[in-house]
């Protein structure tokens, strides 16, 4: 039935009626108009009869305290996703928050718990990881540099350097124009890790085994390549997290040096099943860890689409 529901996914193309009855979730950002959630998780919920609506919203930095203590006021406001600049600000307002989370300092998901309290939850990590899983892409005992030293970079170093089964980054640096930023983040993930984890001084990829850009580098198409291409190694791999103008300036310029570069796509889809069961919808998640393919198809650009058409590769093989 669960298989049935997601290749069902494809007609769910209309929006389910809203009554007074649906439950509201939302996703907050500055800028917003990037985000692909809404494309996955709400023919989601009409394709599984669940009564609730994602919904994006455009909240400015200094108002987003204020925005989210007096959103949950709302009742049928039940949950939040969280992107970019809020992951890590967004910590203060919580009452409760997962381990990962505590230690990358930032969320990118909110629930209200049964007592009205707010839990964060983080899975930009454990999806990106997973992607590199999917890609064939090494890093257990690889030197990885991350650009960016926000929530999504912070997320994905410290699921990096987490110990697990399949092994862990033997080094992970991470830069920031920001002054003392990087040094933040290194330090927490430093502290209850034995990988090394380091702020470095500038965004050279020299020497790294994987490079990922996890600054907003690339969301506008004149915005400055995050690092010096010509510099990476000839067997290093590149990904970009930014979902947005595929393929982006670095893609493509790491790929005419004949890098493996990938996007981010794949990092909200391999974490889709987490959120589904961070707010409660078990049913779904079990669904989305036995097929993704359709949620695949259904947020991949169609100039991605064409290149597993003219390469042969997979791109639609379940998790």
């Amino acid at each position: 039935m669960n298989d049935q529901r997601i290749n069902s996914l494809t007609k769910a193309t209309s929006m389910p009626p809203i009554s007074g009855d649906t439950d509201v979730y939302l996703i907050l950002g500055d800028p917003i108009e990037q985000v692909l959630a809404p494309e996955i998780f709400n023919p989601l919920f009409a394709c599984f009869g669940i009564d609730a609506v994602l919904v994006p919203v455009q909240v400015a930095q200094q108002n987003l305290h204020a925005f989210v203590k007096t959103a949950f006021l709302a009742k049928n406001i039940k949950g939040m996703w969280v992107t970019i600049p809020h992951k890590v600000p967004v910590m203060d307002v919580l009452d409760h928050s997962s381990d990962l989370a505590r230690l990358a300092g930032a969320v990118n998901a909110i629930r209200r718990n049964a007592d009205d309290t707010l839990e964060g939850g983080l899975f930009d990590g454990e999806g990106f990881v997973s992607s590199l899983d999917y890609f064939g892409i090494a890093y257990a005992d690889k030197k990885v540099l991350i650009v960016g030293a926000g929530g999504a970079a912070a997320a994905i170093g410290a699921s990096l350097v987490l110990p697990r089964a399949t092994g862990n980054a033997a080094e992970v640096a991470l830069f920031d124009p920001t002054s003392g930023k990087a040094a933040e983040v290194a330090a927490r993930l430093q502290a209850v890790n034995t990988a090394r984890v380091v702020a470095v001084s500038s965004s050279a990829p020299d020497r790294f085994d994987l490079v990922v850009n996890a600054s907003p580098l690339g969301l506008q198409t004149t915005d400055p390549l995050p690092c010096d291409v010509a510099r990476l190694e000839p067997h290093a791999a590149l990904v970009d997290i930014v979902m947005k103008n595929y393929p982006t300036p670095v893609v493509q310029a790491a790929r005419a040096r004949g890098v493996h570069a990938e996007p981010g796509f794949e990092m909200l889809i391999q974490q889709a099943h987490l959120y589904m069961n961070f707010f409660g919808f078990h049913d779904i998640a079990v669904a989305l860890r036995q097929d993704t393919r359709t949620i695949r198809q259904q947020i991949y650009p169609q100039t991605l689409l064409d290149e597993s058409a003219e390469t042969g590769q997979e791109f639609f093989a379940t998790p």
